[in-house]
């Protein structure tokens, strides 16, 4: 059995309008819509998810959209930069795409030896697009517009803004297996070799900076993944026994949650990649359906009058 922590699974955040997020992340950026279903706690609201063919673990972006939400604003305390690990020589088309979808970017720079491009989602999630040092194998899911040679391959890092990082690198080197690899002034970055690729975290250590609010354009939690039940109960009673709270296991019918805060004040979660998105649906029809959580189904009519139309 592999007891390892394997890198990023998924990544959580907020936004507004759902039809703009729904064509931003499939129209500009080219991700597949993996999977259309609601908010476990509010089936009123949208869950989306976005990743690559099938939603490997290490590429799905998930969000609740909630309409009419008030602007977070990043801090301290949370996850403020999400990476995605794209080919060399493709930053320039995506300068010229994010230019012609009047995206707002800023012009491309370096960290670790690694160029990157930053830019904003419709409702003001910092994202970068990152020419990794390590060519990225992973297959992408491609669209006509944005093709094999510049697609998003998955997540290359998050990036975790602190007063201090010290109790959450703990967590990282201590619990969850990674290692400090290298500094730049006041960003560590850590990483994982139990897998090749979404397998990097950067601490960004602001002593002095307010601390963030999570709401609409922010980062909600940040999951890591594990390869089934048997290595997230190990997790899981690690957390117990070092006081950090972690829930019960949740069922998220594509994957298995528990969720802890972190000493630093960000939300993780472990997740598993057992049963993934092909439980109710095949690949071919992948995020075609609204879905829903069983509880919900004999309110299907109800619900799917109150959802938004995306299309």
């Amino acid at each position: 059995m592999n007891e390892t922590i394997l890198g990023i699974h998924h990544i959580t955040a907020i936004a507004g309008n759902a039809r703009r997020n729904y064509d931003f992340y499939t129209k500009v950026l080219g991700l597949r819509f993996v999977k259309k279903t609601v908010n476990f706690d509010d089936p009123h609201t949208y869950h989306f998810y976005f990743g690559d063919e099938i939603g490997s673990p290490g590429t799905i972006l998930t969000f609740f959209p909630w309409e009419g939400i008030s602007t977070g604003r990043r801090g301290t305390g949370m996850a403020t930069e999400i990476g995605y690990s794209v080919p060399e020589e493709s930053l320039d088309f995506w300068i010229k795409r994010f230019e012609e979808f009047n995206v707002t970017y800023n012009k491309i720079a370096e960290k670790f030896d690694e160029k990157y491009l930053t830019f904003l989602d419709p409702d003001g999630l910092k994202l970068e697009l990152t020419v990794p040092s390590v060519e990225d194998r992973r297959k992408p899911w491609i669209t006509e517009p944005v093709n094999e040679t510049v697609a998003t391959r998955g997540f290359h890092n998050i990036t975790l803004t602190l007063t201090s990082i010290e109790r959450t690198a703990n967590i990282l080197t201590g619990v969850f297996g990674y290692k400090l690899k290298e500094q730049e002034i006041n960003r560590y970055r850590f990483v994982t070799d139990a897998i090749e690729t979404a397998a990097v975290i950067d601490l960004v250590e602001v002593p002095g900076e307010h601390r963030g609010n999570v709401a609409g354009g922010s980062i909600h939690h940040v999951a890591f993944r594990v390869a089934n039940d048997e290595v997230q109960k190990i997790f899981r009673d690690k957390l117990l026994s070092l006081g950090l709270n972690p829930t019960n296991v949740i069922d998220r019918n594509y994957f298995h949650s528990v969720y802890f805060r972190e000493p630093g004040g960000v939300l993780f979660e472990i997740a598993t990649e057992n049963p993934g998105f092909t439980v109710d649906e095949p690949v071919s029809e992948l995020g075609t359906n609204l879905k829903l959580p069983q509880q919900y189904e004999p309110r299907r009519n109800e619900i799917e009058k109150v959802l938004p139309r995306l299309g």
